[in-house]
């Protein structure tokens, strides 16, 4: 797959969805939405019901949060609870333009804090009709934008293929949670998936970054699954998740009543992986949050003593303002001074770091 492919020439990059809104939250105080894209291109590695589990753990934690079927199999629409006779515009309607994500959403959808925007197999279409569309790899992008402001969470539950559809959701998120089945085979092939990942940087959203890995199908008692998660482990660091998901009936049997996990059966062992791993979320989101407002503030106090005072009334964006003008300040001196010193010799361009994962 080549980069033009995707964002095509003169593709327009822009911040993540995520950067819309400043707000706090009942449990957490977060300065973003998360937006997060559930992403493997192997199929079977519990891409859905993570998606749908994990929307409605975070909803009943009061995250307000939306859940995103991308998936032409509609699996995630109908493992919420959503008929195909109740469904009006969906994923596809949104894609090609003819509706628009407000009218789509169904609202409070077994919990109060879940709204979801359904699919079905039609979205397998749009990926020709997208092909000759302006911004075609930004659709997605373009019509999540007016209501991504409304929520805490808005997760995306992608197709276990690397086609343009998948493009679609990973430049409309600012991060990736990839499910990893804890069996032979599941690591292989993550290096196409990262490889997609790269060049999603380099054309329409140069900031997706890596959320994290979730372990899925998890064996405790086999030596492979434990293997696996070491192996993980290694390659990814930090980013793996502390808690699995294990095999599990119960979670298995949950699809075929329309429910997540914790209103079929709140005491399984599926419900209490899910609930765990929507805590660490929110907990890996804080922490995250709180350094970011670190990071600003330290930069915020450099310089003399009156503009440390200003800094510390001011807010983070107003210190981080304020920093940059300084640092083009200093710029444009280096320069000066190099033009009247005489100096032939130009100054070498540094090369820019690639986006890390």
């Amino acid at each position: 797959m080549k980069s033009e492919a995707i964002g095509g020439p003169g593709a327009i990059r822009a911040a993540p969805l995520g950067a819309a809104r400043c707000t706090g939250s009942t449990l957490y105080s977060r300065a973003v939405t998360h937006v997060l894209a559930i992403a493997n291109q192997k199929g079977g590695v519990g891409k859905t019901t993570t998606a749908v589990n994990l929307a409605a753990s975070l909803a009943a934690a009061e995250q307000r949060t939306l859940l995103i079927d991308g998936d032409p199999q509609g699996n995630a629409t109908s493992g919420i609870g959503l008929t195909r006779e109740a469904l009006g515009a969906t994923v596809y309607d949104l894609l090609i333009g003819g509706a628009v994500a407000a009218e789509a959403r169904h609202r409070a959808v077994q919990f109060t804090h879940l709204d979801v925007i359904p699919a079905t197999p039609d979205l397998a279409g749009a990926e020709i009709e997208l092909i000759a569309r302006h911004r075609r790899d930004q659709a997605m992008r373009d019509v999540l934008a007016p209501i991504a402001a409304e929520y805490d969470y808005i997760l995306i539950d992608c197709p276990p293929s690397l086609g343009l559809i998948t493009i679609n959701m990973l430049a409309a998120a600012d991060a990736l949670l990839i499910p990893v089945q804890c069996e032979y085979y599941a690591l292989e092939g993550l290096s196409q998936l990262l490889n997609t990942v790269h060049l999603v940087q380099q054309s329409v959203n140069e900031l997706l970054s890596i959320d994290g890995v979730l372990l899925t199908m998890f064996d405790g008692r086999l030596n492979l699954s434990r293997q696996v998660a070491a192996d993980a482990r290694e390659y990814f660091g930090p980013k793996v998740y502390t808690n699995v998901i294990p095999r599990n009936v119960r979670l298995a049997e949950a699809p075929s009543f329309g429910k997540p996990i914790i209103l079929y059966d709140v005491t399984s062992a599926g419900a209490l992986a899910y609930m765990a791993v929507a805590r660490e979320m929110l907990e890996r989101h804080r922490s995250a949050s709180a350094a970011a407002e670190r990071r600003a503030s330290t930069s915020g106090k450099s310089g003399s003593g009156g503009r440390e005072r200003h800094a510390q009334a001011s807010g983070p964006a107003d210190r981080v303002r304020e920093e940059a003008v300084r640092r083009r300040g200093a710029i444009g001196q280096q320069a000066s001074d190099r033009s009247s010193g005489g100096d032939d010799e130009s100054p070498g361009i540094v090369p820019r770091e690639p986006t890390a994962l």
